[in-house]
């Protein structure tokens, strides 16, 4: 059996653990599951009317939003895109990141402090700040480049998701590059030691060495992307102002931003209980996929 004082030191250790993480854990009820409850319950009420224009009432109705969702056309097409946008930009969008941290950490470039900062510095731009000087350069109208949009719409149906998709990529590459970079960071200077006296070149270095020991930083990077990925937002709303083609249903969360402002509060709320759960397993088929690979 323990004794007092034991005990009593493991009743101070609980209660220190506790203090410190009550301010984290009234947060994140707050802010995370308590809206989720809420857009949960919510999502399972409907509105009736009494007559054409009678006062509208929230009234349970079971899964009927559910129903709506799983029949919405628009919706599964919305979704659809931005799977088919995550499939290209994605691997794009890392695949530079990656390229410009083995850069930076192979000694080959010079000033690597400015060349870190510039890499990331588009990234301190909003969103809605970059999509709005995207735009602008994209419009044939308005951009500086008009040997290019006079021959190449960008804002056309067929290529406006790919121009936002260059905006992503402008935008996030840098946030992508230091997460691996500082993994580089990480990795003894013995390995590379090593790896030069079994006369190892650059290149090989990095591709037999580097990019195996950075794989946890490279999958965590992916998770991160794919979420950001299905809750594309800020890039088509700000299109809209410039393209024809960007409809209120082109993504996921327009879709849901749309129906609220209708205002259906409940269906939107259906709606983002249906793509979170979509963006969980994506992103947990993901995990588990690595995890089999060996991937920690």
């Amino acid at each position: 059996m323990k004794s007092p004082a034991t005990t009593a030191k493991t009743l101070r250790n609980t209660r220190a653990v506790l203090f410190f993480i009550l301010p984290f854990g009234v947060l994140f009820a707050l802010f995370y599951v308590i809206p989720i409850g809420y857009a949960i319950v919510q999502s399972l009420f409907v509105v009736e009317r009494t007559g054409t224009f009678g006062p509208a009432r929230e009234v349970f109705g079971g899964l009927t939003q559910y129903q709506r969702v799983f029949s919405d056309g628009p919706f599964w097409t919305s979704v659809a895109r931005v799977l088919l946008f995550g499939v290209v930009q994605v691997p794009v969008m890392l695949g530079l990141a990656l390229l410009f941290a083995l850069l930076l950490d192979s000694g080959l470039v010079k000033g690597r402090r400015f060349f870190r900062l510039a890499f990331f510095l588009p990234y301190a731009v909003p969103g809605v700040v970059a999509a709005i000087m995207w735009g602008y350069l994209y419009s044939p109208s308005l951009s500086p480049f008009t040997a290019v949009t006079a021959n190449l719409d960008l804002l056309s149906a067929d290529l406006v998701l790919w121009s936002m998709a260059n905006v992503v990529t402008w935008v996030f590459v840098g946030y992508n590059m230091l997460i691996i970079y500082s993994a580089l960071l990480a990795i003894p200077p013995e390995i590379y030691e090593a790896a030069k006296l079994d006369g190892a070149g650059p290149i090989r270095t990095a591709l037999s060495i580097k990019v195996p020991l950075i794989l946890p930083a490279i999958v965590l990077t992916t998770v991160f992307s794919i979420i950001g990925t299905l809750q594309l937002l800020a890039e088509p709303q700000v299109f809209r102002s410039f393209s024809s083609a960007v409809n209120s249903t082109y993504t996921p969360n327009l879709t849901v931003y749309s129906t609220s402002s209708i205002p259906n509060f409940s269906l939107a709320a259906a709606f983002s209980v249906v793509l979170a759960l979509s963006i969980f397993v994506l992103s947990f088929a993901f995990l588990k996929t690595t995890q089999r690979r060996g991937i920690r």
